[in-house]
Formats: C-alpha cells, structure tokens, sequence
C-alpha cells in the first residue's frame, strides 16, 4: 500500500475531489492526513461524516497565508493541492483575488514544500488552462508553469513536482448537473448556454484515481492528462431532464430548454493539450504525459509517443446520449 504510515496533506480537502482523496487515502492506512481549508462549515460536516479518528486531522486555514501553509507541511510525506478559486464569472469579476489564490497561493505551497523537505506535491489543473480565454485559466496555467519550473529551480531541495489537468467531474460542486436538477424542481425550465457546447466530462472516480496515480508515476516538472470522454452539452441536458423527471415524477415535454449564450470567458468547446504540447507528450492507455523541461522517455515504462495533434473536445466524437445516461446514473446523482 502506497500510503501506508505516510503523513499526507491535503489543501482544499473539504472540496469534493478533497474528500474523495482522503477517503480514497485513508484505505490504505496513513500516518495521518491533515487537511487545511478555511471552511470551517464543511470541516464541521465532513468531521461528522468520518466520525473520531486518529489519523485526521482538520486544520483551518488559507493557502494565501504562507506562515500557515507552512506550519501545515511540518514533517508531511506527500502534498495534495486541490484548492483554488474556480467559478468562472467570479474569477472574470475578481481576477486580483483568482490571482492571490490560484497563483500567490500555489507559489506559498511551492516554497513551503521545499522549505519542509515534502517528498512530492501533485497539483490540480484544469482544461481551461489551455489556450486560456478566461482569468480562471489564465491563472491555472501559470499556476502549472510555476510547479514545472520549481523542478528545476529548487535547488538542493529533494520535492518533486507534478500537475494533473482535469476536465469537469461530474457532479462536484462546480457541476451544470446539481443546478440543472435545481432548475427543473423549482422553475420546470433549464438554462443553458448553448446546445451545441462540447466538454470533457469525468467521473469523481476517475479524478481522484488519476491524482493519485500521478503522485505515484511522477518524476518532476510533468503535466498528467487523463482521457477523457467528450459529452455533447444538448445529451447531457436531454438526460438530466428525463431522469429528474422520472424521479420526481414530472412529463419531461412540460420542461423548457432556453440557450442563455455564453458567458464572458466560455469557450464552445475544451482543449486538454495543446499542438505544440503533443509533440513532446508521452502516452499511457488512459493518460497522456506532458514531460517537464528535461524528461525523456526514459523515465517511464510502457510508453509511446504521442500522435501530434490538439486534443480537444470539438475534434473528439462525443459518446451515445445512452452512454452519457449510464455514466450519470452509476454515479448516483438522482
């Protein structure tokens, strides 16, 4: 067991994929994982949840604060950073703040990491920082750009550092689908920005699975790169609105689709690497690997190279408005 009396910290591990990290972790019989967040509610909840154990333990606090992030890391093995400001409009209509956190913050765990000897730090990116049209990704991609030239910068520091880019989990808190399912109970109309959008869409399973195989795989300075299936904004609707209503027991033609348009920032569709990425990029069954400044295939095993090509969401074909309805059911959002 990979885990077994190794003393982890998780940032930002009341969110959902945070939560999913220590449930998964504490499987596998940690010393202890600490987890630092400055939401003292969901502490509260997600302590109750998991009853009294001795091997967590809850720590209030902000990864702006860099005296905090440090005292936090004190004698950790492994740092997951999975903390960050990611509401889109939000980040539009506050970019200094998206800034001091996803940026500022990310630079306080880099130097707190270094500063405490951590043996590896994996951090959370997004789809969104490729070829980035919001303040979201803008930050998300320097964000990574600082973990991958902390590689090579450090020092005689011994972390290692490692990002993994995700497309949209499905049913986290950030999901179209619980306000989707709010919309149709309360006002027995959808908004949507437009039918024809494509997204990457993953399980809760699978982000937290990818996050701990990168921690595992990672040599330093790399970016991760799960595959990832492509949903068609209208199926993914179409679903949600047949299922809530089977549930609730609601016609679904009594239920109104209206295209809103997209917001500031949005795009029609995601990328998840870049042209210029792929050249470089190494390729496993389920994820790709963006090697950092100097890795060579030499560091993995059972890999090949990458087919050159932009991996996004408009040039992949979307799965079966069925295969869409048995990822959301297995997930058991109804």
């Amino acid at each position: 067991m990979y885990f077994k009396d190794k003393k982890i910290l998780i940032i930002g591990g009341t969110g959902t994929i945070g939560q999913s990290l220590v449930k998964q972790i504490l499987k596998e019989q940690p010393n202890v994982i600490r987890i630092l967040s400055r939401d003292e509610y969901k502490q509260f909840t997600l302590q109750n949840e998991l009853g009294k154990r001795s091997d967590i333990r809850f720590l209030i606090g902000d990864v702006r604060d860099y005296d905090r992030v440090l005292s936090a890391m004190q004698d950790i093995d492994y740092v997951f950073h999975v903390a960050a400001m990611k509401h889109v409009p939000a980040c539009e209509y506050n970019p200094y703040e998206a800034v001091l956190t996803n940026i500022y913050g990310t630079n306080n765990v880099i130097k707190a990491a270094i500063a405490q000897d951590v043996a590896k730090v994996v951090f959370t990116s997004s789809d969104k920082a490729i070829s980035p049209t919001n303040t979201y990704g803008a930050t998300k991609l320097t964000a990574e750009r600082l973990l991958s030239a902390a590689q090579y910068s450090k020092g005689k520091g011994k972390t290692t550092f490692a990002s993994v880019r995700f497309g949209n989990v499905i049913g986290s808190r950030g999901s179209v689908i619980p306000l989707f399912v709010k919309q149709i109970l309360e006002n027995r109309k959808v908004t949507i920005t437009n039918l024809k959008m494509t997204r990457f869409m993953m399980t809760l399973t699978q982000a937290t699975t990818l996050t701990i195989k990168a921690l595992q795989e990672l040599k330093g300075g790399e970016v991760f790169v799960l595959k990832m299936p492509v949903i068609s904004l209208e199926d993914l609707v179409r679903v949600v609105i047949e299922e809530t209503c089977k549930s609730y027991g609601f016609k679904s033609n009594e239920i109104k689709i209206e295209e809103i348009g997209l917001r500031q920032g949005e795009k029609m569709y995601e990328e998840l690497m870049t042209f210029d990425e792929s050249t470089m990029a190494w390729e496993l069954s389920d994820m790709f690997i963006i090697p950092g400044m100097y890795g060579d295939q030499g560091m993995y095993s059972n890999v090949k190279k990458t087919k050159y090509g932009t991996y996004s969401s408009e040039k992949q074909k979307p799965i079966t408005i069925e295969e869409v309805r048995e990822i959301i059911l297995n997930e058991k959002l109804f």
